[in-house]
């Protein structure tokens, strides 16, 4: 399986209402200093079966989300918190 598969299949088991960082999705699929790489793979994905949303950065900022900004990004983390 590729990195990127890899990746992808590792954020689809993060829980509603958890979050990881893309340093332990990294860590997670074996290349701890691969957090870059997690970040571009979550930037190309648009498979709504990955929810890529509930990948953050190590510093606690939401980072980006290709499918709506940061601001849909955290709406969707708080609904997610809420349930």
């Amino acid at each position: 399986m590729s990195f990127t598969e890899t990746v992808k299949e590792i954020v689809r088991k993060i829980p509603k209402g958890e979050v990881m960082t893309y340093k332990e999705v990294a860590f997670a699929a074996g290349n701890p200093r691969a957090a870059r790489a997690v970040g571009n793979t979550m930037a190309m994905n648009f498979d709504p079966t990955v929810p890529c949303h509930r990948v953050i950065r190590s510093d606690g900022k939401l980072g980006g989300y290709n499918r709506g900004g940061e601001m849909v990004k955290h709406a969707i983390l708080k609904s997610e918190m809420t349930i």
